[in-house]
């Protein structure tokens, strides 16, 4: 039942070349950046990202990106990314673009056991009728690989889309809170995807803020039970301090 590991490193050892990961966070808020961390340090590449984004330019799974170790996106946004948009316009990164109420249904779908679900989210767009750029040929401008039609159905009246529950090999998430067994507990907006991803990875590891003995959280402030969670690394005062922030505004 403990969970823990002592280093990142270790913790991210066996996840191999052309892995499936599901990362949670939002932009860059509540992003398990340790863990992104360790996984470059160990060189691991060809892997296929499920996320809300990308990360920024040097920040979360932005350093992946930008040293060639995503061949495929599955997000809602490419903002805030200048080589995502150059990668994938240029036709060296497959991305499939999600709405991103889908995004995150199809994340706790799939770790619900959920193959596949109906949602108006889509209907009448690409999402729908296929057509969507997944990836484009090398230099840009010409399609080489273009999102397929899914099935509709029509319920009371109103057309719904099927989208398929996404489950992937690992998931990375961030918490506030966790204690040996893998019980998690997110703070304020970390508790975005963060979940959601977990509930998705059939391995998750994740890097806590404050480590707690087992009974320290009480049953109904835990977010995230243990069952989802194989892996638990703690973080330093300094690790759980870093925390970047994609825009700063302040006062005159």
């Amino acid at each position: 039942m403990n969970k823990v590991r002592g280093r990142a490193a270790e913790a991210v050892a066996d996840i191999p070349d052309g892995a499936s990961l599901a990362v949670g966070g939002f932009g860059l808020s509540g992003i398990p950046a340790v863990l992104i961390d360790a996984l470059y340090e160990r060189g691991t590449t060809g892997l296929k990202v499920v996320s809300n984004n990308c990360g920024t330019d040097g920040h979360g799974l932005g350093v992946l990106l930008a040293a060639g170790r995503i061949s495929r996106v599955t997000g809602s946004y490419v903002g805030e990314n200048k080589e995502f948009a150059r990668q994938y316009l240029g036709g060296e990164l497959e991305v499939e673009l999600t709405p991103q109420g889908t995004l995150a249904e199809r994340l706790r779908a799939g770790g619900a056991g959920i193959p596949a679900f109906y949602t108006p989210a889509g209907v009448g767009t690409q999402v729908a009728e296929g057509g969507l750029p997944w990836r484009y040929a090398p230099g840009g401008g010409t399609v080489a690989v273009a999102s397929p039609p899914k099935e509709t159905r029509r319920f009371d009246g109103r057309t719904y889309v099927l989208e398929h529950g996404i489950t992937t090999d690992f998931a990375l998430v961030r918490a506030w809170r966790g204690d040996r067994h893998g019980n998690l507990v997110f703070r304020r907006a970390a508790a975005n995807f963060n979940p959601l991803a977990a509930m998705a990875g059939r391995v998750t590891v994740a890097e806590v803020e404050e480590l707690v003995e087992p009974g320290e959280l009480r049953p109904e402030e835990v977010h995230l039970p243990g069952v989802y969670v194989q892996r638990v690394v703690p973080l330093t005062p300094a690790q759980a301090a870093g925390k970047s922030i994609e825009k700063r505004t302040v006062r005159a």
